[in-house]
């Protein structure tokens, strides 16, 4: 009912605002969801394939300039009444903004990410992920809120369909660079406008089979040698866990730091192994950068690079593994191997990483404690995994029931201070520049 130019009607008690989401019907199914439950469920598109992805009557589109996007989100959040703010990834220039803004005005923010365990999960988590996470960070207390917890239910197995979710992506970006006039002001997060990634893609495409050889040689050599190697898995450029929490600006430094580190303190017969990352776009040529830096280090034939291969068993057959913050120092933690992170990463903790010097790492790496990785992953499952995915129907059905069970059935986390924006809340940003997020 309006009553004086005013709309008086009841607010429902918890409202939910979209903000971006993936190249996915995920975050339109859990709106629709939560509507039916007689929730109030607002979205903001920034751009055309927000729009195409969302499709339930009654968004809003945001279409000022960045340097606007505070004062308008302050004003939308009080006129809405804003309860809940969900959106996927926390390092976004337009999210790291609409976080700090929701937790000024005691909002709940729900951050969902990739799973922090692989395959089967998804992440929501209160306030941030990895770096911003709200996870403990105190062993003891670890130890001790997982022995107050139940073992997690037993995750259906999830199913990625690589089709649709190249396909999905394709309609996303096309529908951004067909159609930039309706929303004139957005700035894309990725550094390389979208086409210019599939012109990449292509390549990678092409030279697989090639590469796949390769690897096979590689593997067949590690088998058949006796002398130990150290994996390192690399991450994407474009990954925020790279740009906002750790001390790198791109993997080229990552594999060099390591490489330097490894050519003057790693026993004298142990070799490197540099793995490409599955999604990486194929823009920089890896392999040359490794055998430059493999010339360079004096490393030559014991610094190795390949694309592709069993990420498991080369991990279990690994003296040591080396990430910044990936999800495989997770997986190489689980399966018992010693590994050292570099970046900041919710698992560096004492009992789980080594937490030596790199230079100590290659002689003395420090096994988990798997009694501790059985405590940690409880606790982890229990705050902030969702069994589910983003890239099929099934997928997609059973992370929608499992996020609404934990947003109805658990009350949001208030933040009790703003988290700080950093250089990248602030100011505009150019494609060019742009910091991106890891999808």
């Amino acid at each position: 009912m309006i009553h004086g130019g005013e709309d008086v009607r009841p607010r429902p008690n918890r409202t939910f605002l979209f903000l971006q989401g993936l190249a996915s019907p995920f975050f339109r199914r859990l709106g629709r969801s939560l509507k039916r439950k007689g929730y109030g469920v607002e979205r903001i598109n920034l751009n055309f394939g927000d729009r195409l992805f969302w499709n339930i009557p009654g968004s809003v589109a945001y279409r000022g300039r960045f340097e606007d996007w505070r004062g308008f989100l302050s004003n939308f959040m009080d006129e809405r009444g804003v309860t809940d703010l969900v959106l996927f990834g926390d390092g976004r220039p337009y999210h790291r903004v609409a976080i700090a803004t929701a937790q000024l005005r005691g909002v709940g923010v729900h951050v969902f990410e990739e799973g922090y365990f692989r395959p089967n999960w998804i992440t929501m988590e209160a306030g941030g992920v990895n770096g911003f996470s709200s996870l403990p960070r105190d062993p003891e207390t670890i130890r001790r809120l997982a022995a107050e917890l139940g073992e997690p239910e037993r995750p259906r197995p999830i199913h990625g369909d690589m089709k649709t979710r190249s396909l999905w992506d394709i309609v996303y970006n096309s529908a951004n660079t067909f159609f930039p006039y309706l929303y004139p002001h957005y700035r894309r997060y990725r550094p390389h406008h979208p086409f210019v990634e599939y012109a990449g893609w292509i390549g990678r495409i092409i030279r697989g089979k090639a590469e796949a050889r390769r690897t096979a040689a590689v593997e067949s050599a590690l088998k058949a040698d006796k002398a130990p190697y150290f994996l390192l898995p690399l991450q994407l450029d474009s990954d925020y866990q790279i740009r906002l929490h750790s001390p790198f600006s791109a993997m080229s430094e990552v594999v060099d730091f390591v490489a330097r580190s490894f050519a003057a303190h790693a026993p004298a017969d142990a070799k490197l192994i540099v793995k490409l990352h599955p999604l990486d776009n194929g823009l920089v040529n890896r392999r040359r950068q490794t055998h430059v830096t493999a010339e360079r280090t004096g490393l030559r034939q014991r610094l190795q690079y390949i694309d592709g291969g069993q990420g498991p068993a080369l991990i279990d057959g690994a003296a040591g593994v080396i990430v910044v913050n990936s999800t495989m120092g997770t997986l190489a933690i689980e399966r018992g191997r010693p590994t050292i992170a570099i970046g900041q990463a919710i698992y560096d903790l004492p009992g789980l990483t080594h937490q030596g010097t790199l230079e100590s790492f290659w002689t003395a790496p420090t096994p988990p404690d798997r009694s501790f990785v059985a405590a940690f992953r409880r606790v982890v499952a229990h705050r902030t995994q969702l069994n589910g995915g983003f890239y099929s129907a099934e997928a997609v059905d059973i992370a929608v029931a499992n996020a609404m069970r934990r947003l109805i059935e658990i009350a949001p986390v208030r933040a009790t201070r703003p988290v700080a924006l950093g250089w990248e809340g602030e100011r505009d940003f150019s494609d060019a520049a742009s910091p991106v997020p890891g999808e």
